[in-house]
């Protein structure tokens, strides 16, 4: 049986609230307005809508789900920076996709960061139907992604980089954010630089952190680990260890965060059931 064991979240209460826009604007042309940000930017004003679970099925997508499962986001770990995705209507997402580490069906959607080839690909495999860079086409220009696919909306904010030759390039990572069961799950990519205000506003809130913990390939662990405190994530996934660094990392948070190791190599997780203390999860194969 897949992993189950967290608590009633923080956020759990915003299932009803933040689910229905969400699926609303996946039957129109509209781009819907990020939950996420618009959460975060209410905090701690705003009034939680109550969740009763009910009995009822719902017919969703050709099939008939569950409430519960119409709440669940299924996410496995791949490899690298690889995390799968999958949504309740069953649209798959895959992070930093470079076509190494392949999941178990092929994605409807990849995400691909440019800071090294480990992370993206030139060749992707045809039948994925949305490939969606972090960089823009031009060196320096801001890559924008505001895409409503299926039951996932997909939004980037982008960071910048170093290069190979030691130099900055602007604009050349992509934080991106999937919204999803009312869930806002963030992929950190190849993060180089602690973020700025601006960046922290324009990601809003995020339940669900993926966070490279390589200790200095990307950032060193105290900066990284500043930028998840931050973050406040109820569930925080580390990526991209190279070593010993994982226990590094692990240590900056004395005591401020659970550490728990995942049974299963699929974690199933909703609104209702983000731990309560902020929580690293550290994956199967990592």
């Amino acid at each position: 049986m897949m992993l189950r064991a967290f608590a009633f979240g923080l956020f759990g209460g915003l299932s009803s609230l933040l689910f229905s826009p969400l699926s609303a604007f996946a039957q129109t042309a509209e781009m819907p307005i990020s939950q996420c940000q618009a959460i975060a930017q209410k905090l701690p004003s705003v009034q939680f809508a109550s969740f009763k679970p009910a009995g009822i099925q719902l017919a969703q997508a050709g099939k008939t789900l569950s409430m519960a499962a119409r709440e669940e986001v299924k996410i496995t770990f791949v490899g690298h920076s690889t995390y799968f995705i999958e949504s309740p209507e069953g649209i798959g997402v895959a992070t930093d996709y470079s076509g190494v580490y392949q999941p178990s069906r092929t994605p409807d959607v990849i995400t691909m960061n440019k800071a090294h080839s480990t992370h993206y690909t030139s060749h992707p495999d045809p039948a994925i139907k949305h490939v969606l860079q972090g960089w823009g086409p031009v060196p320096g220009e801001k890559a924008r992604h505001q895409e409503m696919i299926g039951d996932v909306y997909i939004r980037n904010v982008v960071s910048d980089i170093r290069n190979w030759g030691g130099s900055i390039e602007e604009n050349g990572n992509s934080i991106f954010i999937f919204e999803v069961a009312g869930l806002c799950i963030g992929h950190l990519g190849h993060l180089h630089f602690e973020l700025n205000e601006a960046q922290y506003t324009e990601i809003g809130r995020l339940d669900i952190l993926m966070v490279p913990v390589d200790g200095g390939l990307t950032m060193g662990a105290d900066s990284m680990s500043r930028v998840v405190q931050r973050l406040r994530s109820s569930l925080i996934l580390p990526m991209h260890r190279f070593g010993p660094p994982l226990d590094r990392f692990l240590s900056m948070f004395d005591g401020k965060f659970d550490v728990a190791y995942a049974k299963e190599q699929t974690i199933i997780v909703s609104m209702r059931s983000l731990p309560k203390k902020p929580t690293i999860l550290v994956p199967q194969g990592l």
